[in-house]
């Protein structure tokens, strides 16, 4: 399960995860993070947050982008 005060950087090393599925979630919210260094130091929630985008929103839609 990704929470919101996971590193980007660790959501995208899980195991069994669709890292496609989620890193088209990401941008669909127009972050490009999988080539983003800030990737290795921000969590989830700052991320989102930086965007102008509800945390919990692109939660929930990285958890489903990972069971794809």
């Amino acid at each position: 399960m990704i929470t919101k005060d996971m590193l980007l950087i660790d959501v995208f090393r899980m195991e069994g995860v669709n890292v496609d599925a989620m890193a088209e979630v990401l941008a669909d919210f127009g972050m490009h993070c999988l080539g983003c260094a800030l990737s290795h130091g921000e969590s989830v929630e700052e991320a989102a947050m930086v965007h102008g985008i509800d945390p919990d929103v692109m939660c929930n839609a990285l958890n489903e982008a990972a069971k794809a």
